[in-house]
């Protein structure tokens, strides 16, 4: 049965960091793509990142790059994100999917993103 678990979320004063974690079980994570994503109240999920299995390639919202870093242990079946910087607007419920493909997916970019498998997702808020 795949399952992904997330965590890592909490509470961060802005200007802050914070590492996401995603727990994959039932499948090697290794030959995957996973994807993050996050939903802020009141707004659409939206799509935040994604590594492929395929030499790691990695892909970020343009408005997250520089400060958001997605990076994978296969040893750990595990992907993380590593959040710096953080701001107030990046307050929001933080997912992890997969379509169970080495690529990411192009539905991974729909308004809102679609893939097969998500987590439970983790909070993270940001404020002072």
């Amino acid at each position: 049965q795949v399952q992904l678990v997330e965590s890592g979320g909490g509470l961060v004063q802005p200007g802050g960091s914070l590492r996401l974690s995603c727990a994959a079980s039932g499948f090697a994570l290794d030959y995957y793509a996973i994807g993050w994503f996050r939903q802020a109240p009141g707004k659409e999920r939206e799509g935040v990142s994604c590594i492929s299995s395929n030499n790691g390639i990695t892909y970020y919202a343009d408005s997250l790059k520089g400060r958001f870093t997605i990076s994978r242990d296969n040893a750990k079946n595990t992907v993380y994100l590593q959040m710096s910087r953080l701001k107030p607007e990046d307050t929001a419920v933080y997912y992890c999917a997969t379509d169970l493909v080495s690529y990411c997916s192009g539905s991974y970019r729909y308004n809102p993103p679609q893939a097969n498998n998500w987590g439970q997702g983790t909070q993270v808020t940001v404020s002072s």
